[in-house]
């Protein structure tokens, strides 16, 4: 690779010790030399102060102090960057290997391209494959007819995006991300190329898991922002997702194991 631009990541975490090790060394293990890492911690009381003081010699920045939860804590470790290529891996996900690399690579080969997203794995408290997210290509339009198959964990975008678009929004709890999303695509062509970056961790205590029929309100909210109208596929989602949310959480736990 001829240029090697710095890539910041940022984990925010609070009280997620059983699998914050597991994340970090995910980072910290990427063949990618140009890279600086933030752990945000909200004032954890679980033991994970120690783990984070564990790596703090190998990372650029860390914190643990009380916040205004997941949303704030990114935001605050985005603030710290440096940066040309971001993203943020919560702590309890993980990057495969080679993931930095090659997001960056495919950045640094496509300047028209403000962010890029590959597959992820979706894996159990133990770390055990149990699924796949199902991304596929989006874009501007068809995240406002509810298609959000960007997997978090595998997307990485340029600074200058986030300077445009960002930060993130801390009115929303769970649809963060989308609403972030919506705004990158209206500005920026976005990418998905089929190819595995992360890790999902399912698990009982996960927020999408334990509370995940919250997101669509909050998603209705950026659809409304964004002009959208009482008919639409947007709605139709959204009003089977009130109607069958409850089946649905049920069905997916139970396929899950959770």
């Amino acid at each position: 690779m001829e240029k090697t631009p710095l890539v910041s990541i940022v984990t925010p975490s609070f009280n997620q010790r059983q699998y914050l090790e597991k994340t970090i060394q995910s980072v910290l293990s990427q063949d990618y030399p140009a890279l600086e890492y933030f752990v945000i911690d909200g004032g954890s009381s679980d033991g994970s102060v120690e783990i984070i003081k564990k790596y703090q010699d190998r990372l650029a920045g860390w914190v643990s102090e009380p916040d205004q939860g997941q949303t704030d804590a990114i935001n605050k470790g985005f603030s710290m960057c440096r940066g040309e290529i971001m993203a943020w891996l919560n702590s309890d996900d993980v990057y495969l290997p080679g993931a930095i690399r090659s997001a960056v690579e495919f950045l640094t080969a496509n300047p028209e391209v403000g962010m890029v997203y590959g597959d992820t794995d979706l894996i159990d408290s133990e770390g055990r494959v149990i699924g796949r997210f199902n991304a596929r290509q989006t874009s501007y339009q068809r995240l406002l007819r509810g298609g959000v198959y960007i997997p978090q964990p595998a997307a990485f975008w340029r600074r200058e995006l986030w300077e445009r678009a960002g930060p993130l929004d801390p009115s929303f709890y769970f649809a963060m991300d989308y609403d972030l999303w919506v705004k990158f695509a209206r500005v920026s062509p976005i990418r998905y190329i089929p190819r595995l970056w992360a890790a999902f961790r399912v698990h009982s205590e996960g927020k999408t898991t334990v509370a995940d029929a919250h997101c669509w309100p909050e998603m209705l909210r950026v659809y409304r922002r964004e002009g959208g109208g009482i008919i639409s596929v947007f709605m139709g989602k959204y009003l089977l997702r009130l109607l069958l949310g409850p089946l649905w959480n049920w069905i997916k736990r139970k396929r899950l194991g959770i």
